[in-house]
Formats: structure tokens, C-alpha cells, sequence
């Protein structure tokens, strides 16, 4: 961030000489001579010298000019308009509704030109929320090594704020990893955002929920079900309640637009605060879809498939509402297992068969949700040997191989090994059959695969 000069609130002063030629620019636009615009609080070798550049100018100088120039004190000190950083918030906060309820790839652009915009004009905590803004787009359309980069950007720009500022882009940096089958280094991550908001007293609702909502997806593709369970738990339990956010948001961004009108900079703001607050919990609530999942995943587990259908369901319509097209591919394929269990067999395979053609197409160093085509090839491969089409089967299961091995999921890889090893000790083909159950009990006993360390301490409800 940059540094923000005592007490003046307008960030990082240009040069003296800068500001001089601006006091400069300024005074002969208004016909001031040097003596008027000095009096009475200062002589008129003052401003000749601080004219010139010769001097830094003191923020009671600088508020004295301006006061005469007819400028801001903030326009004086850094050349941008009062308005502008707030004008610029309100185009923030509209790109994020526009992730909210349309296409990532159409808030990309806005995203992007505001980050520009930032440069420009150096707003660093302006430039950090658009490229968090651009970081969340590339995550949710795919291209997730862009996505990484502006969520680290982001870290960068923020380094000497607050954890809790830092949280939703660790979170953002955990999910591109996760995507790109760094299981481990995900759940790293944000246990240890989870730690030090602890140790810190920091115990910020919105940072935990974030944090605990993002562990969720690693921990079920790891094996560590019993503490994306317990993650869920905590997630539903920090969530607030809201009542048509998107309406009271969109109240609050139209204040702002009068406020901005009327130049009461400071009302502008505050109204954008409360927008934006709104609109973050609209991210959170697909966030949430997260919890459902889990929910209808250990519902399932316990045999209860009507259960676990209706809260894969509700999750699923909460992703695909926002338009989060790689984080719903998640639920598919959890919801087609259930409609396969529930003999729903055709209802299924119309889920998983759009899935296949993702796992080469997208970016990424394992590419898009390879783990996720990986597990509809397998799926696919199960549904076929249901169907007595064992050449299909087999197809499917060698197709997954390859996708999960990229991934490094390596429960998950274990367990296909074992199901393509049946089926080729089915159809008598032994020592091709070993191979596979050899394979899968090599990557079964890869040390340091489905274990984690100690969870992170709860948080302080």
C-alpha cells in the first residue's frame, strides 16, 4: 500500500516540484499573483520557492492553497480529483454485482479497465479489489494460473494490512491450487490464514467463513471428510442472515450516486461500504453452496439419498444461478452418484457426459477440474458396467487414470484401480488385473498423501 502522509488521509503526496508547477498551473488560471494567494499566512518568496520545487509543502500549506486555488486538498497534494477514488469504488462495487448475477468473462473486462483505472491513478487499495475482482472471473471461467497471479498480486499490494484484508485473496490463491490438484498446499494455505487469525485475536466472521468454506472442496478431494464435515459445520454456523441483499445493495449504490451528485464525498462512501458488504455476501452465499454440498455428501454416505439429492440439488442451483460454471462441475458429479444409487441412470449420465470435454480445454497446470472429469469417467465407467458394457466401462476408468494421476488425488486414484482390477479379473484377464491392483496399492501407500497436521484451532463464536 502506499504510504499515507501524517495525518492528511489523501495517500502518497506527488514530488514538491510536481506540486509546484500544479500550484503554478493553478494560480495563473485564476490571474493570482503570488503575493494574493499567499496572504495572510504566508509571504510570497513562499510560494515562489514552493513553485519552484523547492520546497515539500506542509498540509496546513497545502490545505491554505488549495482553499484559495478553489481545488481539494487531496487534488492539490496528488492531482486526482476529490471524487475520483470514490467514483471509482462505485464502478468496483458494480463489477462485483456483475460477477454476482452474469458472466464472469463480461466482469472480467470491467475488472480489468478499473484495475488500469487504479494504476493510473495510484489507488493501490482500489488497483487490490479489482484485481481480486479479475482473480475471482479467471477462477470461476477456468483460467486459473491468471487467477493465481492476480490473487497473489493482491497479497502483495496488501502485505502491511490487516490479515483479515489478505483473507479473500489466500482464499482465492487456496482455490486456484486446489483446481490445480495442489491439494495439500491448498489446505496449507488456509489453515494457516485459520491459525494466525487465532493466535492474532483476529476472529472476523466474514475472514472465518471464507476461510473455512474455501478448506471444504481440499479436504473432501483428500480423503479428510471428517474435517470438511466439521469445516461445514462451522461455516453454516458463522453464516449470516440476510434478506434480499441484492435489493438493500442496490439501494445503497443508488444513496451513493445522489451523495457523488451533491459532492458529499464522505456519505458516497459510507453508503458504498454497506453495498459493498452486501454484495460480499452474496459471494459468500455461493461460497455456502460448499456447505450444501457437504451436507447431501455425508447424507449420502449415511444411505440417505432422498436427503442428500435435495441439498446437492440446492447447491447445484446456487452455483449455476451465479453463473460458477467450474465450482458447479463439483456438484454434478456428486449429484449424478446419488441419481445412479437411485437408479436415476440416464438422469445422470445427462450430468456427467457435458463434463468430459472440460479436462483438456481448460488452463492450468493440471487443468480445469481435471479431478472432477477424472470422477465422471469413473462414474460413467461404473454405469456402463451396471448396463452389462463392460469395453465402455473399461474406456472410461483408463480415461480417469491419467486425469487423476495429474491431479495427485490419490485416494481417489487407489480406488479406480481397484475398480478397473475387478473388472479385468471379471473378464479374465489376470495379470492385467494385478498390474492395476498393484498400481493402486502403490499410490495408496505414497506417504503423506491423505494425512494432514493438526486442524486449526475453532473459532471463538
Amino acid at each position: 500500500m502506499a504510504a499515507t502522509e501524517s495525518g492528511s488521509g489523501v495517500g502518497r503526496l506527488d514530488e514538491p516540484a510536481v506540486i509546484g508547477r500544479r500550484v503554478l498551473r493553478l494560480r495563473t488560471e485564476l490571474g493570482l499573483t503570488q503575493r494574493q494567494l499567499a496572504e495572510p499566512a504566508y509571504t510570497p518568496a513562499y510560494v515562489s520557492t514552493l513553485e519552484s520545487g523547492k520546497v515539500k509543502p506542509s498540509e496546513a500549506a497545502l490545505r491554505h492553497l488549495a482553499g484559495r486555488l478553489g481545488v481539494t486538498h487531496e487534488e492539490l497534494a496528488t492531482g486526482r480529483p476529490a471524487r475520483l477514488a470514490t467514483e471509482l469504488r462505485l464502478r468496483l462495487t458494480d463489477a462485483r454485482r456483475a460477477l454476482a448475477i452474469g458472466a464472469p468473462e463480461d466482469a472480467a473486462a470491467l475488472f480489468r479497465a478499473l484495475h488500469d483505472e487504479a494504476v493510473e491513478h495510484a489507488l493501490p487499495g482500489e488497483q487490490a479489489t479489482a484485481l481480486l475482482g479479475l482473480g475471482d472471473c479467471l477462477l470461476e471461467s477456468g483460467e486459473l494460473d491468471d487467477a493465481h497471479e492476480c490473487f497473489a498480486s493482491v497479497e502483495r499490494l496488501l502485505a502491511d494490512e490487516p490479515l483479515p484484508r489478505r483473507v479473500p485473496a489466500i482464499r482465492g490463491r487456496a482455490n486456484a491450487h486446489r483446481l490445480t490438484g495442489e491439494l495439500r498446499y491448498a489446505c496449507y494455505l488456509l489453515e494457516t490464514a485459520l491459525d494466525q487469525l487465532g493466535a492474532s485475536g483476529l476472529h472476523d466472521p466474514d475472514a472465518l467463513l471464507l476461510l473455512y468454506t474455501a478448506s471444504i472442496a481440499p479436504y473432501m478431494d483428500m480423503g479428510a471428510h471428517e474435517r470438511a464435515a466439521h469445516a461445514a459445520e462451522l461455516a453454516i454456523a458463522l453464516s449470516p442472515r440476510v434478506d434480499d441483499p441484492a435489493l438493500l445493495a442496490g439501494m445503497h449504490r443508488g444513496v451513493a450516486r445522489t451523495f457523488i451528485a451533491q459532492g458529499r464525498i464522505a456519505e458516497a462512501d459510507a453508503s458504498l461500504a454497506k453495498a459493498q458488504d452486501l454484495y460480499r455476501q452474496l459471494h459468500i452465499r455461493t461460497e455456502l453452496a460448499h456447505c450444501h454440498w457437504m451436507r447431501g455428501y455425508v447424507h449420502a454416505q449415511d444411505g440417505d439419498l432422498d436427503r442428500a439429492e435435495s441439498e446437492l440439488r440446492t447447491a447445484y442451483d446456487m452455483l449455476t444461478s451465479k453463473r460458477a460454471a467450474l465450482f458447479a462441475e463439483q456438484v454434478e458429479v456428486e449429484l449424478a452418484d446419488v441419481l445412479r444409487r437411485r437408479g436415476k441412470v440416464r438422469e445422470a449420465e445427462a450430468l456427467l457426459r457435458p463434463l468430459l470435454a472440460v479436462g483438456t480445454e481448460g488452463t492450468g497446470r493440471a487443468g480445469r477440474g481435471a479431478v472432477h472429469v477424472g470422477a465422471a469417467h469413473r462414474l460413467l465407467g461404473l454405469i456402463a458396467e451396471e448396463c452389462g458394457d463392460p469395453e465402455a466401462a473399461e474406456e472410461h476408468y483408463r480415461t480417469a487414470l491419467p486425469l487423476l494421476e495429474r491431479a495427485g488425488v490419490a485416494g481417489d486414484l487407489a480406488g479406480l484401480c481397484c475398480l478397473l482390477g475387478d473388472l479385468l479379473r471379471r473378464t479374465g484377464r489376470t495379470e492385467a488385473a494385478l498390474d492395476a491392483y498393484r498400481t493402486g496399492l502403490a499410490h495408496r501407500a505414497t506417504p503423506g498423501t491423505t494425512t494432514l497436521g493438526s486442524a486449526p484451532a475453532p473459532p471463538l463464536m
